[in-house]
């Protein structure tokens, strides 16, 4: 994994600010993403299994890790969500919510015990050709952090066409507003769990954020989502 303190945060920052995404390059090498891949056929290293279809949630199929987590994947968790907290808690004082998030991680999974969400949420997401995911929101209960993690597996143009990744943002009495974005394999985008601060006349508002993934037109995609809070 790519060392995180190398990274522009003032950029990342800037972005998450106006757009309530930030695309980061090249987080994981080619190598760790095969590995990630190679655990998908590992039936051990998960608590559940989801078909997208059954649940009208698109089409394909995501994986829940138990804990443990693998090592790559806590580390993950542990190191991108302290830069994280910085914007996290901005925001809420900007929306003037009475939210504090904690310095640490653990710190994060601790809050999420107090309210019986122990449940880990990071996953492995797989797709072949027709498949996709509608627009939602992974939230899993009252304890939630405003960001989340997509990281990109396979490498589009050459294991698979189509499947981009796209946000839809709703403000107030308006349309909503999309974004297509286009990760190569390694490719980390940070997004909004939830909603984004916008500044209006009167003060800042809310503008609800969705995310999904457009039609694959061929091959295959995977991808990892990381999620640094934990289900009821």
């Amino acid at each position: 994994m790519k060392d995180l303190h190398e990274l522009n945060w003032e950029a990342i920052y800037e972005s998450l600010n106006v757009k309530g995404y930030a695309l980061v390059p090249g987080v994981l090498s080619q190598s760790e993403c095969e590995h990630l891949l190679s655990f998908y056929d590992k039936p051990n290293l998960f608590r559940s299994t989801i078909n997208m279809q059954r649940y009208r949630f698109g089409k394909g199929e995501y994986k829940y890790f138990s804990y443990p987590l693998p090592p790559l994947i806590q580390v993950m968790r542990e190191e991108f969500y302290p830069p994280l907290t910085r914007v996290a808690n901005q925001w809420m004082n900007q929306l003037s919510l009475d939210i504090n998030f904690p310095e640490t991680h653990q710190g994060m999974v601790t809050s999420c015990r107090l309210k019986n969400q122990v449940r880990p949420t990071p996953l492995l997401l797989r797709y072949e050709a027709g498949g996709f995911n509608t627009l939602h929101q992974d939230l899993y209960g009252e304890v939630y952090f405003p960001f989340q993690l997509m990281i990109a597996l396979t490498q589009r143009g050459r294991d698979h066409e189509g499947g981009e990744f796209v946000l839809t943002e709703q403000v107030p009495r308006a349309q909503s507003k999309a974004e297509v974005i286009q990760p190569d394999q390694g490719d980390a985008v940070i997004f909004t769990t939830n909603f984004r601060p916008v500044k209006g006349i009167r003060g800042y508002y809310r503008a609800r954020v969705k995310h999904g993934v457009s039609e694959i037109k061929s091959g295959v995609r995977y991808a990892l989502g990381i999620i640094f809070h934990d289900a009821a």
